[in-house]
């Protein structure tokens, strides 16, 4: 029986692909296996994995015919999964030796749904420890306990896939799938979701995981009309967050959260392409007025002066268009 089943999507990391594939050798096992996403890369990628096939143990190749995204490529991996527990690593990360070892140990011991762990940042030269905003650690919770306050950072920010482990039990209820064809964000309803249906999880005080930050070719990079998926992102985490029955308690974090995602987009207008960067202006005015307004007005009265003033200002513009126009 395969133990651990390790999501890996690539797109054009040819650059970046080697150390990562490295990283998982480092981490093989007997009963672990490495479902290696090429999601129709057109640099040379997809010979570097072909190459992986055959000579990383547990290692299974699926290639898309189209580019999905990162969504579309963690969902076939998941479709594919056979074990027991699963994660996730992005093509242009990497992996320290007998990491998932024990990040597996420790999640095993505690018999929690999911556990999360703290990562290395590295861009370029320079290496920053982030870790999940919550301080327990090694103790089993209630995933929806820690959600709130709306006001401080919560696991729920802290979205990254990779950084934990889930059990299978998870996949079978429906609940690790990825909203389809998400370009950026795609995170986001998803690790809101795992915190309000989920039972139990924990956080592991484990480093080992190290995400690759500055990639050119990442959309955290990129000013195009794909960084806008984060509207439709955010619209879900909204939508189904409204329907839990604890939503009155649960909205104003989502609300905030929202406002202040779009403040941090439209402080960093200038990288987008003019035509993006007017589409960013019109579909966060009209994000603002599908929020409940009295939690929207609560969300602004809370935030620093500047981030609350460039959001008021938004609010008063006209909004005519729908999320339709970020299609």
């Amino acid at each position: 029986m395969v133990k651990l089943s390790v999501i890996v999507p690539f797109y054009n990391v040819q650059t970046y692909a080697p150390d990562t594939l490295r990283s998982l050798r480092a981490n093989a096992r007997d009963d672990f296996e490495f479902l290696l996403v090429d999601d129709c890369s057109t640099d040379g990628t997809p010979e570097i994995l072909e190459r992986a096939e055959r000579e990383l143990p547990g290692a299974v190749l699926l290639r898309h015919r189209e580019n999905g995204g990162l969504a579309t490529a963690r969902n076939t991996g998941l479709d594919a999964a056979s074990g027991e527990y699963i994660t996730f690593l992005d093509g242009d990360d990497w992996l320290a030796p007998g990491y998932y070892e024990r990040l597996l140990a420790g999640t095993e011991a505690l018999g929690c749904d999911f556990a999360r762990t703290d990562h290395v940042q590295c861009t370029g030269s320079t290496r920053t420890v982030h870790r999940v905003p919550y301080g327990r650690r090694g103790e089993v919770t209630a995933p929806r306990e820690v959600i709130l306050p709306a006001d401080r950072s919560t696991p729920v920010d802290y979205a990254y896939a990779w950084a934990g482990m889930y059990h299978r039990r998870l996949l079978d209820r429906g609940l690790l799938h990825f909203t389809h064809g998400l370009r950026t964000a795609e995170d986001r309803p998803w690790i809101w979701r795992l915190h309000r249906e989920a039972e139990s999880f924990a956080v592991l005080g484990l480093l080992g995981m190290f995400y690759r930050r500055g990639v050119a070719s990442s959309l955290t990079q990129i000013g195009d009309v794909r960084q806008l998926d984060f509207i439709r992102a955010f619209d879900q985490v909204i939508d189904d967050t409204s329907k839990d029955p604890e939503a009155d308690l649960l909205l104003p974090k989502a609300v905030r959260t929202y406002c202040a995602i779009i403040s941090h987009h439209l402080g960093s207008i200038e990288r987008f392409e003019p035509a993006v960067a007017r589409k960013l202006r019109t579909l966060s005015a009209a994000a603002l007025k599908r929020m409940p307004q009295d939690l929207l007005s609560d969300a602004l009265d809370s935030m620093d002066t500047a981030r609350a003033s460039r959001l008021r200002r938004l609010r008063r513009r006209p909004a005519p268009l729908t999320t339709e126009a970020a299609a």
